[in-house]
């Protein structure tokens, strides 16, 4: 793709990037969230195939342990057939049908989140893991004993959901802590195959491209759903991601993450000064960007040895 011109490069303004959320946009900028879409080799790209692998990888260790499930039950010579086969496999057909909440967890709070209190929204997470399991597994037995004439009978709800439960919070637990290993090795497999990084990064808002140069970014900051570029020239463009993504993507390629809400292109930072309480306020051209205490790499970095930071 050729590049696009910096003189006619175009800033939305806030509201209008409100506007374009309207109607159908939303459904494309949840896809994009998600990880869906975007090249393999990109930040999107790692999104994707860091799903698909977690979900091959539950797919196979699930369905290994109903096998293991079922070749116990059977190892009585009295046992039937059918009750453990169909046990097991509505409850692997349910689990994976809603993966797709383990997933949604993981990208509202990987492991390590910051802030920290955003990890509760997996206490709800696994609740509707678990009750959309239950209750998915159930509807597969009843239909499955109807279609022989027979009856399933699930038994009192609440002992048994709370027994389910204990086991999809292992599993749900398990599977967000894949997800954070995955997408470790993946990260770290393009920054040792990239043969050469890109000088640019291409600011996506719908339709519309900007296509910038690295070193035309003094920083970064994080506005609500959207992260907005801070360029040099005065200029202020938005693009909706979290800051996270772009902390992935660029964090190789020279930029530093400063504050929850903050990163700086490192090389183009002029100044530090200390604000007291292990606080610091960086200059980076004609901005002053807050350095958080909760940041100790980054400040450590700032104050190494130019010569050394390799």
């Amino acid at each position: 793709m050729p590049a696009i011109p910096p003189h006619r490069q175009t800033v939305p303004a806030l509201s209008q990037a409100k506007e374009d959320w309207a109607g159908t946009r939303w459904i494309g900028d949840c896809w994009q969230w998600l990880g869906m879409n975007g090249d393999a080799a990109g930040t999107d790209g790692i999104r994707r195939r860091t799903f698909a692998y977690g979900f091959a990888a539950a797919a196979i260790l699930t369905s290994g342990i109903c096998t293991a499930n079922v070749l116990s039950d059977l190892h009585d010579p009295n046992a039937a057939f059918f009750a453990p086969v169909v046990a097991e496999a509505s409850s692997w057909i349910t689990s994976m049908t809603f993966f797709w909440v383990i997933w949604v967890g993981f990208r509202i709070a990987p492991p390590f989140v910051r802030p920290r209190w955003k990890l509760l929204v997996h206490i709800p997470g696994v609740l509707v893991y678990a009750l959309a399991h239950v209750l998915g597994f159930l509807v597969l037995r009843k239909l499955a004993y109807s279609l022989i004439g027979s009856h399933y009978d699930f038994g009192s709800f609440g002992p048994n959901f709370a027994y389910e439960l204990r086991k999809d919070v292992i599993g749900y637990m398990m599977f967000v802590a894949g997800f954070s290993f995955i997408a470790h090795l993946l990260h770290q497999q393009q920054v040792a195959t990239a043969p050469e990084l890109s000088p640019t990064i291409d600011v996506r808002d719908g339709a519309r491209l900007n296509r910038l140069r690295l070193d035309e970014v003094l920083a970064i900051s994080s506005a609500g759903n959207y992260v907005e570029f801070i360029l040099r020239d005065g200029r202020r463009l938005m693009m909706r991601s979290p800051l996270s993504a772009l902390e992935q993507e660029l964090g190789t390629r020279g930029f530093l993450r400063t504050h929850r809400s903050w990163m700086i292109n490192a090389a183009l930072v002029t100044g530090l000064r200390p604000e007291g309480s292990g606080d610091y306020a960086i200059e980076v051209g004609t901005l002053s960007v807050p350095l958080s205490r909760r940041f100790p790499a980054a400040l450590a970095r700032l104050k190494a040895p130019k010569d050394t930071e390799r």
